[in-house]
């Protein structure tokens, strides 16, 4: 039961990268709200670090379905511990850029804990 809930967990964590990395490219105006200051976001050369981190993300969600689907629950806990650098690695950016701590930490912050509790739970189960 406790895997089946992590596994599911990990398909929608996968979902969501893929959804925000999809964004980036018909919405990118939205990346002022993952809290790097000044983002400007009519800027050319920003969109294309933008798309940078859109294709990022949209692999990030494919691997973890890849996973998901061709490896077993002990292999994708693995995945998401590792992956869950990738959120540490954007709070740290966010808040080197003197963005808000609200977006380092309720957003990066929040989305690396729960890769990383997914992660153990599916290390565990």
């Amino acid at each position: 039961m406790l895997s089946t809930i992590a596994t599911v967990l990990a398909g929608l964590i996968g979902a969501g990268s893929i959804f925000m990395g999809a964004s980036a490219f018909w919405a990118p105006q939205n990346a002022v709200g993952f809290g790097i200051p000044d983002t400007p976001t009519e800027d050319r050369s920003f969109h294309a670090w933008l798309s940078v981190k859109g294709v990022r993300d949209i692999a990030s969600g494919l691997f973890i379905f890849i996973v998901l689907i061709g490896g077993t629950t002990h292999l994708l806990g693995w995945f998401l511990l590792a992956a869950g650098l990738i959120p540490v690695g954007d709070a740290v950016i966010v808040l080197r850029s003197n963005g808000p701590k609200a977006a380092a930490y309720g957003i990066h912050g929040a989305t690396a804990v729960v890769m990383l509790a997914i992660g153990a739970l599916l290390l565990i189960a």
